[in-house]
């Protein structure tokens, strides 16, 4: 019998199931371009000033970057329910969440004194993911132009779930007009190929030219645990670098769906990091990008949540420029059951903000491991920082 038609004994047509609906809603593959979700925000720095002092950072000037993420995280998942809206009542809300962010690079110094935009859209989606881009933009300080020069891109990763079933579920096809949006979906469509064939690659074992890597990291670390009269003054052990912080996630850190959402916990990572390599270097820290962030299982209200940093290693080459690596990893802890679970694992690269003052005798030092843990975590972030 022909869809949609009835037999000759008239029969009422039954009516459609959520179930059935969301099966037909991935039949008939929904289609949305780019700019109906394309969505941005103005922050009127320049006018506002509650606003502005709400942002502003301890330099007087700058904007705080950790409050940044948070938005740049709240705005992507505006973007993806924009998106995955199909305005039909029968079918069932999706759970959408952060699954991972992609090395942000902060291109130019971010000023509080001038009006600043987030604007971005669905790039590319998968069966049950989608690529949210988003571009920071903010004026030049030379008066000359008035175009707005872009000064941090991010791309973001939503996966959707079934709100009763907790499955993967289908999300609308995207449908790139323009010349740019089709670039930017290839774009997409390669990263998401290159992550999902990291996820299969097999870890490979420490081949002899890293063994030796490994071994020299060691050495030096054990002439401080050993022999520490004797160890580098221009080297500090990785464990003497570390720092802690720990809370409760409260119900006004939770996204509609209860859960705690990726933007705090970006931004709870960032202070920590910004903090750990201010106390490192003795010097006012400057940012310069967080590496690839990957959300390995979710944070609920009530959640007791701590912050576990360090300096992995630093780079020396440019003294103008000198580099430190911190890891923050955030633990999801559950003293009742005697478990503490990985959350999250972030990467952060700070400079120092005034390299001068490195000539009037300070320094920054050089990072050893204690452990064979620690040298191949260090190993490990130096050759994909490479990468």
């Amino acid at each position: 019998m022909p869809y949609g038609k009835q037999d000759h004994h008239h029969q009422p047509q039954r009516a459609t199931t959520p179930e059935e609906a969301e099966e037909e809603k991935e039949l008939m593959g929904i289609r949305k371009t780019p700019s109906q979700s394309r969505t941005s925000i103005l922050y009127n720095f320049s006018s506002d000033y509650i606003l502005r002092e709400q942002y502003r950072d301890p330099s007087i000037v700058g904007v705080r970057f950790g409050k940044l993420l948070e938005d740049l995280d709240a705005l992507a998942g505006t973007i993806s329910f924009k998106h995955c809206s199909d305005e039909d009542s029968t079918t069932r809300p999706l759970l959408l969440v952060t699954a991972s962010v992609d090395k942000m690079v902060l291109r130019k110094p971010l000023r509080v004194d001038a009006d600043l935009r987030i604007a971005g859209a669905v790039t590319w989606v998968g069966r049950s993911s989608i690529e949210i881009q988003l571009e920071v933009t903010q004026p030049s300080q030379d008066s000359s132009r008035a175009s707005e020069d872009v000064a941090l891109t991010a791309n973001f990763t939503f996966v959707a779930r079934d709100s009763k079933t907790n499955k993967s579920a289908p999300v609308n096809r995207v449908l790139p007009e323009s010349e740019q949006e089709k670039m930017l979906w290839e774009e997409a469509e390669a990263r998401d190929k290159t992550r999902k064939r990291k996820r299969g690659e097999k870890k490979i074992d420490i081949e002899n030219g890293e063994d030796k890597r490994l071994k020299a990291l060691l050495a030096e670390g054990r002439i401080f645990c050993d022999m520490p009269a004797l160890a580098n003054r221009d080297s500090i052990l990785l464990k003497d670098t570390c720092l802690e912080y720990s809370l409760i996630c409260q119900p006004q850190q939770r996204n509609i769906h209860g859960r705690i959402f990726g933007g705090f916990l970006m931004h709870r990572a960032f202070e920590l990091a910004y903090s750990t390599a201010y106390a490192f270097a003795g010097l006012v820290p400057c940012f310069l990008e967080v590496d690839h962030v990957d959300f390995l299982r979710p944070v609920d209200v009530g959640d007791f949540l701590r912050f576990k940093s360090c300096v992995l290693y630093t780079e020396l080459d440019n003294p103008l420029q000198p580099l430190i690596n911190i890891e923050v990893v955030a633990h999801v802890t559950r003293p009742e059951l005697r478990t503490s679970e990985v959350s999250n694992t972030f990467h952060f690269t700070f400079s120092v903000r005034n390299p001068e003052t490195l000539k009037n005798g300070s320094s920054i030092r050089s990072v050893v491991p204690a452990t064979e843990e620690e040298a191949r975590r260090i190993l490990e972030r130096m050759d994909a920082d490479k990468s």
